[in-house]
């Protein structure tokens, strides 16, 4: 069942129904599964993981900043490091976690070290939450996000209660000295939704268009819709993966891009509901 991201809204109809809602439609569809703990009528937030520099030398730190916010790249709320179920940094052909310092007012840093030249995959993952939400909730949810396949579920359900159980995926990379001939970052980390670049993600320019496949327990997520977000802007490309779960981006813009990927399944039982959210933060011409 694929979550899909709806166009944006003109500023007319923002003013008129969106009721001091300051994300568009397209965001809205992404924001409104991603509820980080806050109550479910204050539906919100991508999470996201950010390099400080994209770039650095053998020897030096790799350190990247946790968040979940509303407008990328602005930071708004850390991650506790008790939520992470599991993190790495790549490199070499080594694994080693990501070291998290305090959190912050906004962000949980975390940090490992780049021994080698390379291209470094660093990812997260949290640990599964639940959300719930009453049937009224619900019918707006589904309605602004533009789920319509969900809803028709969910009334074949009888419009019960509604419990969602999610997991958040981030990832990024970063290039260490001269890579070389290291072409690890191709290969998935075994994340159950996961962004894999077919495109070097570290050398992205506005000539070079982005390629990129999704994969859900590590086959393809065909028929996915996914976004991709420049910093500061709030009207997303997106398209959809083809039946190898491959999609291709043209991101013209110079600087930090977000990309993003929703899927949304019945759970076991009934009234409950799976989600898994994947994010990829990229630099377009480096820094």
């Amino acid at each position: 069942m694929t979550y899909c991201f709806r166009r944006p809204e003109s500023s007319a109809q923002r003013a008129a129904g969106a009721r001091g809602q300051r994300f568009s439609g397209a965001l809205r569809c992404a924001a409104l599964l991603l509820a980080v703990m806050v109550p479910a009528s204050a539906f919100a937030h991508d999470t996201w993981l950010l390099p400080a520099q994209y770039r650095v030398r053998p020897g030096e730190p790799v350190v990247l900043e946790l968040t979940s916010a509303m407008r990328f790249p602005e930071p708004e709320t850390p991650v506790k490091p008790e939520r992470l179920a599991a993190t790495g940094l790549r490199l070499g052909g080594s694994t080693h976690p990501l070291q998290p310092g305090q959190p912050a007012a906004r962000v949980l840093r975390l940090s490992a070290a780049a021994a080698v030249a390379g291209i470094a995959t660093v990812w997260v993952e949290s640990r599964p939450r639940d959300i719930d939400l009453k049937p009224d909730e619900v019918e707006h949810y589904l309605a602004e996000a533009g789920a319509s396949d969900v809803r028709e579920l969910w009334a074949k359900n009888g419009r019960g209660p509604w419990r969602e159980t999610y997991v958040k995926l981030a990832k990024s990379f970063v290039r260490v000295g001269e890579p070389g001939d290291d072409h690890s970052w191709t290969e998935p980390v075994g994340l159950a939704l996961e962004i894999v670049p077919e495109a070097d993600p570290t050398s992205l320019t506005p000539a070079r268009p982005l390629r990129l496949r999704v994969l859900e327990d590590g086959g393809p997520a065909a028929g996915l819709a996914v976004a991709a977000v420049a910093a500061g802007e709030a009207e997303p490309i997106v398209r959809t993966t083809d039946s190898d779960g491959r999609a291709t981006f043209s991101l013209s813009r110079p600087g930090q891009w977000l990309i993003k990927a929703i899927r949304i399944r019945p759970g076991e039982a009934p009234g409950t509901w799976r989600s898994r959210f994947a994010t990829l933060t990229v630099s377009v011409g480096g820094r």
